[in-house]
């Protein structure tokens, strides 16, 4: 079965890796970005040249209107939707907690929080076979990104960061049985070590490969394997997984 998804912050890194693959299935795929058109063209491209279809849709998760439009627009492109992955998310320099400022403290919270909520509100909304009204619904999953920071809480590094991805766990564990007997699945995957450029914009580009050896697979993660677990959670075979908290973390 063709599926249609939406794909926030699908432009780079799993998000990116979770829409090629979705391409490789067939799937059609809202490609959701914050800003760099040229990499969500690009994914868009690749996405097309794997086997599927996808838009690529401009809009910051933590603004209502531009939740709304991004569903709207996957939608009005393909049809009912059938999967959301909750990707979007940031994260800021490395520091203590009593050096972190509100400013930085809003913007990891509005995002990674508050924005991963409204998807999953939309999503709810649109995917539930009980609600009626304007939208198709025909059941469908979630998956958000959670992080193995969730559970080893990041000190000295980015608490603010690790306490975000607690709150997607426990939005994953409430929803999962507040959607489940409107046919939405809804499960977390929290990845670990992992090559992307996140580690970037902590301020160390370098700790994907500084760390991997420490890790009990010997190694860091790909996005690629990350994103295999995410199409798994999306797909029937999947069918009776819900409320899980999955680790991609090579036993970390």
């Amino acid at each position: 079965m063709v599926k249609h998804i939406l794909v926030t912050g699908g432009s780079r890194g799993i998000g990116r890796a979770v829409a090629i693959l979705a391409g490789e299935h067939g799937w059609s795929v809202g490609v959701n970005y914050a800003g760099n058109d040229k990499a969500a063209a690009e994914t868009v491209a690749a996405v097309k040249a794997a086997g599927g279809n996808a838009i690529a849709i401009r809009g910051d998760v933590a603004k209502e209107a531009d939740v709304i439009a991004m569903f709207d627009a996957t939608q009005q492109a393909f049809g009912p939707l059938d999967g959301l992955v909750n990707n979007a998310g940031v994260v800021a320099p490395t520091a203590d907690l009593a050096d972190m400022s509100l400013e930085r403290l809003k913007t990891v919270f509005d995002t990674n929080i508050l924005g991963s909520v409204l998807c999953a509100r939309e999503a709810a909304r649109r995917m539930s076979t009980r609600r009626g009204g304007q939208y198709e619904g025909r059941g469908g999953a979630i998956v958000n990104l959670s992080s193995a920071a969730a559970r080893l809480g990041s000190p000295n590094l980015f608490v603010d960061y690790a306490t975000s991805k607690g709150a997607i766990d426990v939005l994953t564990l409430g929803l999962s049985k507040e959607l489940g007997p409107e046919g939405i699945r809804v499960n977390a995957v929290r990845p670990g070590i992992i090559e992307t450029d996140i580690h970037a914009s902590a301020g160390e580009p370098d700790r994907a490969a500084r760390l991997g050896p420490t890790v009990p697979l010997g190694r860091s993660g790909t996005a690629t394997e990350v994103a295999e677990a995410i199409i798994w959670l999306l797909g029937d075979e999947a069918s009776y997984v819900t409320g899980a908290l999955l680790d991609v973390a090579g036993g970390r």
